[in-house]
Parts: structure tokens; C-alpha cells; sequence
């Protein structure tokens, strides 16, 4: 350490320290595990509920309140719909899993989708981007509200909702299912996502069967 103060100025050094802080803050905020198992999935780290009484507002302007969603399993993401990329590609996914789920989805299966966006995202902008997106869908919800609210569910996910300086949002790559009780179970790494692996996760959860990946076995609580 004395030869690193010799050195390097004081200002660098303090520099150094908060980048490693933030980094390792970021780490454990975002709950992400070191391997994804089999699918592009592993074991939420901290299974707390993630539907409380929240209201917000679904792509139709209809009132959706999250503690209501309970009873089905769901499979969530967060996009924002002027995101030119990897928004995109995690729509494309969960359209292929709807497609993959057929008449599952809405009966016994949701897919939610979160705008990390809600200063710009109204119901309007979500249609508008589920109708670009072939996405509009019975049983998948596109749900926006006020940032304050958009914050407190991302804290559920163990996200943090950051923007840049150009004021573009950062992105958030994965996908989680949440078991029919409300908990977090498992999360999906969106560039290595199985399609058929989380389908058969979705399929199992809604049974009330273990879901495995990797070397974690979870078994979902019925509501």
C-alpha cells in the first residue's frame, strides 16, 4: 500500500477505491450468480416476494396490481420500448416462449414486462411496441407507473434502475421466473437463454414440480 501512495496521487487513489466499491455494490445488488446452469439459468439469491400490492398500469390502460398476479407462475423481464438492441432481443425471446407455451399462456402461465422507462413509457408506447412486436398478446402484460413505483419493484428483482449521462437507461439482461406464491425462483441470463429450458420451467412451475439448473433444485410453492 506505501508504494501505491508514492505513486499515485491521492485523487487517483480515492478514484481507484470507489470504482472497486461500485463494482462489487453492482455485483451484489444485481444478485447474479458466477454460472449459469443448463438453459442460461440458476437459483434467485434471495427468494423474497416480488408481487406486492403494487398498482400499475398494463399496455390497454387497464389498472394491474401485482399482488393480484399470484396464483399463476411468471416469467418477467424489463425493457423500455426506444431501446434499439437488447430490449428487442429479450421481446423476441418471450414472443418465442409465448408461441412455445400456446394455450398455457394466460391460463396457467403470465409473461410480464416491466418498463424500466416510465418517464416516457405510457400505456401508449407499450402497445405501440407490443404491436411492432407481434407481442400483444392475451396473458403477457406490459406494465408501466411512476418512477417511484417502477423503483420499488426493480428493488424486489434486486435491480437498481440507472440512467446514463445522454439519458439513455441502462439495460437489464435477464429474465425471472416467479413462482405462483409471489417468489422469485430463477434467473435467466438473456444472451444464453434456453427457449425450450424455460418453457419446460414455466410448464413445470405452473405444476407445481422441482425446476433444476445447474446443480439448484427448486421447487415452487403452489398459491
Amino acid at each position: 500500500m506505501s508504494s501505491l501512495r508514492r505513486l499515485l496521487p491521492a485523487p487517483v487513489r480515492v478514484g481507484l477505491i470507489l470504482i472497486g466499491f461500485f463494482a462489487i455494490a453492482t455485483l451484489a445488488a444485481c444478485s447474479r450468480g458466477n454460472d449459469a446452469g443448463e438453459g442460461g439459468g440458476f437459483s434467485f439469491v434471495d427468494p423474497s416476494d416480488c408481487l406486492p400490492p403494487i398498482t400499475l398500469l398494463d399496455q390497454h390502460g387497464n389498472h394491474v396490481s401485482l399482488a393480484d398476479l399470484k396464483g399463476k407462475p411468471a416469467l418477467f423481464d424489463f425493457i423500455y420500448t426506444s431501446c434499439p438492441g437488447e430490449c428487442l432481443l429479450l421481446t423476441q425471446h418471450m414472443r418465442r416462449i409465448a408461441a412455445a407455451l400456446g394455450p398455457e399462456l394466460g391460463q396457467k402461465v403470465r409473461l410480464v414486462s416491466i418498463t424500466v422507462d416510465p418517464e416516457h413509457d405510457q400505456p401508449e408506447q407499450l402497445l405501440r411496441y407490443a404491436d411492432n412486436q407481434d407481442a400483444d398478446l392475451k396473458g403477457w402484460l406490459f406494465l408501466t407507473g411512476s418512477a417511484a413505483q417502477i423503483d420499488e419493484v426493480m428493488q424486489r428483482f434486486k435491480l437498481i434502475r440507472q440512467h446514463q449521462a445522454d439519458g439513455t437507461v441502462d439495460h437489464v439482461s435477464e429474465m425471472f421466473l416467479v413462482a405462483p406464491d409471489g417468489r422469485a425462483v430463477l434467473q435467466y441470463l438473456g444472451d444464453k437463454i434456453s427457449i425450450d429450458h424455460v418453457v419446460a420451467d414455466l410448464n413445470a412451475a405452473a405444476a407445481g414440480k422441482a425446476v433444476t439448473t445447474g446443480e439448484d433444485t427448486v421447487r415452487p410453492v403452489k398459491f
